[in-house]
């Protein structure tokens, strides 16, 4: 391979902000989920847990990856860092979600469990 195709592709693969792209697809994922969840409660209800493991693992996904998104997007001159930063944004939102969704979970749970004992 010669020394001008090969600064070529060097310079393709420079252009690109993988992780911010994966931190935006992570984030895009989470808020779906999300909107599933608001959508479809009953859903919700039967199959909690997972959805919450869901949500929790594409923020967990969405902020480490955002991070590196925004720190590469400074060496290639900006690309892609305001998709980072959302990124970043929407993955500690969808982390403050998972714990509503898990505080209101054992809420019901609980509240199942009063009504049941007052019933005997």
């Amino acid at each position: 391979m010669s020394s001008d195709t090969r600064q070529a592709t060097d310079t393709a693969a420079e252009g690109r902000n993988g992780p911010a792209r994966v931190a935006l697809w992570a984030a895009f994922l989470g808020i779906g989920l999300i909107l599933g969840m608001v959508a479809t409660p009953v859903f919700w209800l039967m199959w909690g847990g997972w959805y919450t493991l869901f949500v929790f693992l594409c923020a967990c996904v969405a902020i480490p990856a955002g991070h590196l998104g925004r720190r590469r997007g400074k060496r290639l001159g900006g690309r892609d860092r305001g998709a980072a930063l959302f990124a970043i944004v929407a993955g500690w939102l969808l982390m403050l979600c998972c714990l509503l969704l898990v505080v209101a979970y054992a809420g019901l749970v609980a509240g199942l469990a009063v009504l049941v004992d007052s019933a005997r």
